[in-house]
């Protein structure tokens, strides 16, 4: 059953864009962690002034499992009443989102109340706008709600979706990795993610700190890989995420993932 207690966090400033979040949607969706789950529960925890992060993230993930089940999560009533309203709406057939969509809404905080352990906790924007010393305990309530095997998935990303970046956690609170996803057309350099870093990371880069370094060799590689621009920005990237790998940096993935503007590292490698 779903947990009766007080909600834990506070309400934030609430700014949600349309396919603001389709970067990270886009990443879960190819995650093993989500593609193998039977009827898995998705919660979009911290969804802000509108409920179409959640539709939007319903959409993309029940094409690749017909089992999705999204559960929008938010602190603020007012809120979870305008995304209820919303999801009239849906249900009516006057959007462009499925109106047996299976998705719903509740009032919650990082104690994530749900009537069973989410697969994946989806919470972006959200622990930006807190204390870096909020960080670990916030992971830790919302981890520990995962089923066996899920994964939490925190971050943060610009207003219109071109520079995100986000760390993936274990049901132990456990961080395994941060992504990068940029933007590639118009991209001056790597470290543009600087500013939208996750908050367990963005006071840290600094130099000696080794976010910092792997920034620094991103922006490095980028710069010298600059002759492949020719061929357009997406082989310039392959260039940079191949020297980085080779430079031994823990890259992960291949390049069906690097040619999206992804690059995904371990954890270890760039934690404080």
């Amino acid at each position: 059953m779903a947990r009766r207690t007080t909600p834990t966090g506070h309400a934030t400033r609430g700014t949600t864009g349309t396919n603001r979040l389709r970067r990270v949607d886009r990443w879960i969706a190819a995650r093993r962690e989500f593609t193998t789950a039977t009827n898995p529960l998705v919660v979009d925890l911290g969804f802000g002034a509108s409920g179409v992060t959640a539709f939007e993230l319903y959409a993309r993930l029940v094409k690749v499992n017909a089992g999705t089940e999204v559960l929008g999560v938010e602190i603020d009533a007012d809120r979870v009443a305008r995304a209820t309203q919303q999801l009239a709406e849906v249900r009516a057939g006057t959007t462009t989102f499925p109106a047996d969509a299976r998705v719903s809404f509740a009032k919650g905080g990082f104690e994530t109340p749900t009537a069973r352990a989410p697969r994946i906790i989806r919470a972006f924007n959200v622990l930006r706008q807190y204390d870096e010393a909020d960080v670990a305990a916030a992971w830790a309530l919302m981890a520990h709600r995962l089923e066996p095997g899920g994964l939490l998935v925190e971050g943060t990303c610009d207003e219109i979706g071109r520079v995100s970046s986000w760390i993936d956690i274990d049901p132990t609170a456990t961080p395994l990795r941060l992504t990068v996803s940029l933007r590639l057309a118009g991209l001056e350099s790597p470290s543009i993610v600087a500013e939208r870093l996750p908050k367990a990371l963005i006071h840290h880069n600094v130099p000696g700190q080794r976010v910092h370094a792997y920034l620094a060799a991103l922006d490095d590689a980028w710069e010298r890989s600059a002759p492949l621009g020719t061929f357009g920005p997406v082989q310039r990237w392959l260039a940079t995420v191949r020297a980085v790998k080779d430079a031994g940096w823990p890259v992960q993935g291949t390049a069906s993932r690097w040619r999206l503007g992804e690059v995904t590292v371990d954890w270890a490698a760039v934690a404080p």
